[in-house]
């Protein structure tokens, strides 16, 4: 099995890099891919409970974008998670999330919801990269009470449109194209079955997008052929996994239970050795290693 988007306490997951790869490999689990929402405090922990495991690991990252107001998540495969540009554009970033949950809290305690911004943030602000989110704050409504789970708290108050929604700050798509670039990765448009703006995919491969996601947790049978048509149609790789934050409310399954094919992966791979190889000069055999 490949599975190739998953989330540790590092972002909005409830497993600790050890746990995740655990799971991982109770589940059947080859090759593993950590993509946290804007950080990757957790590559080295998880990079290196996959060796002791003998899972391939491949660094990733889930990075937030906005155009025209909507949350546009890009896929970041391969890439250095070290890599200086990448970790100050990514601090950036985290400040913003941090900025949103405090807006987000006081939206809620004008409705009479009094919760604790300092305690719901302290993972944030322990200075080991930890990226806050919305899921954060349900999790606190949920314990104070307020609502019976993370799924409600969304429904009530936190997505789009409802009583405590704060929009996102964010760069455009093609600047975290760049980024993920810049870094030696490549760049995957993660389910763009949930975005619904198919007519936005064009643009994003004229900016630089390598890949679709069209394996997704939350994805159709329809959906995924679809994707693997259009991602052909624009000459683009595909990308998949399970979207697994290991919360039943918010998952559609467990780790592995969307798994990209084997042959996928290794196009995703040929594609990221031909970037680099072009991007230092080198033929793409020279590069070919996710290290």
């Amino acid at each position: 099995m490949i599975d190739l988007h998953t989330h540790t306490t590092a972002s909005d997951g409830r497993c600790a890099p050890e746990e995740l790869v655990a799971r991982a490999v109770a589940a059947g689990v080859d090759v593993l891919s950590v993509t946290d929402h804007d950080t990757t405090a957790a590559a080295s922990a998880s990079a290196a409970a996959c060796a002791d495991a003998g899972i391939e690991f491949v660094p990733g990252i889930e990075i937030t974008a906005v155009l025209d107001g909507v949350d546009v998540h890009v896929l970041g495969y391969f890439l250095n998670p070290h890599a200086a540009g990448l970790s100050a554009f990514l601090a950036t970033q985290r400040k913003r999330r941090v900025d949103r949950v405090r807006q987000i809290i006081d939206r809620l305690a004008a409705l009479g919801i009094a919760l604790d911004a300092d305690a719901i943030l302290r993972p944030s602000e322990s200075g080991d990269g930890k990226a806050a989110g919305r899921p954060w704050i349900a999790r606190a409504l949920v314990a104070g009470g307020y609502v019976a789970s993370t799924t409600e708290a969304f429904e009530k108050y936190l997505k789009t449109g409802a009583a405590a929604f704060v929009p996102r700050v964010g760069p455009a798509p093609a600047d975290v194209f760049e980024q993920i670039h810049a870094a030696n990765g490549i760049a995957s448009l993660a389910h763009p079955g949930l975005l619904k703006r198919d007519d936005l995919i064009s643009g994003f491969v004229a900016a630089g997008l390598d890949a679709l996601e069209a394996y997704h947790g939350k994805h159709s049978t329809e959906d995924t052929s679809r994707y693997i048509v259009v991602a052909r149609q624009h000459g683009l790789a595909v990308s998949g996994g399970s979207d697994y934050h290991g919360d039943p409310s918010h998952d559609a399954g467990g780790l592995g239970s969307t798994s990209l094919p084997a042959e996928l992966f290794q196009d995703l791979k040929g594609r990221w050795a031909t970037r680099r190889a072009t991007a230092s000069g080198l033929s793409p055999s020279t590069t070919f290693s996710s290290s």
